[in-house]
């Protein structure tokens, strides 16, 4: 899953990595390492999950990578066939964002009966904002007045999520939570300013 060594290349542990999830590995690994540009990677984690579109099931896997000097991010799925192209195929989509356009790493933990103490958390998720997409919730606005009808506009929130990413211990092992964690902290790291 994860490994981070601090300025050490870990190209091979992921490509292994990749091979061990058992899903087109040559290919997912030519999409990743095309993104990545020659650049050594310092740190991954990579997530492989089962979807269920309507009656089919198919599976997606996303590959989380830092370099030097850039967060790449590669999705692969599969699809059947359509009048494009008639046979079974997959879709490899990156994007490589340098690591000095990026606003905030969030992290959050979730641990289950914290009064005990210090566990490993059941789950952890990682939301990275670099400003390339945005979402605007809106609602309308309303007074204290509960007699009141007049229109008072609207309010609402402008919120950066350009990606985030869930882990369960419950759904993908221990291991996989510590990796994510493993790999946000690394990527906190390179991001500070």
């Amino acid at each position: 899953m994860p490994r981070s060594t601090r300025d050490a290349d870990v190209s091979h542990d992921l490509r292994k990595a990749i091979q061990r999830t058992g899903y087109y590995p040559d290919v997912v690994a030519d999409g990743v390492f095309s993104a990545a540009g020659g650049e050594e990677v310092v740190s991954y984690f990579v997530h492989h999950e089962t979807t269920f579109d309507h009656e089919e099931v198919r599976r997606h896997l996303t590959a989380l990578l830092l370099t030097p000097t850039r967060l790449v991010i590669a999705h692969t799925d599969e699809h059947p066939g359509d009048d494009l192209l008639p046979e079974p195929y997959t879709s490899t989509t990156t994007e490589a964002v340098t690591l000095t356009s990026i606003r905030t790493v969030v992290v959050t933990r979730m641990v289950a009966n914290p009064t005990k103490g210090v566990a490993p958390p059941a789950e952890a998720v990682l939301t990275i904002g670099w400003g390339g997409v945005g979402r605007l919730d809106l609602e309308p606005a309303a007074c204290s007045d509960p007699s009141c009808d007049a229109d008072h506009g609207y309010t609402g929130t402008l919120a950066g999520d350009d990606y985030t990413l869930r882990v369960s211990a419950a759904a993908e092992g221990a291991d996989a939570v510590a990796g994510l964690l493993a790999f946000a902290e690394a990527l906190s790291a390179r991001t500070r300013g």
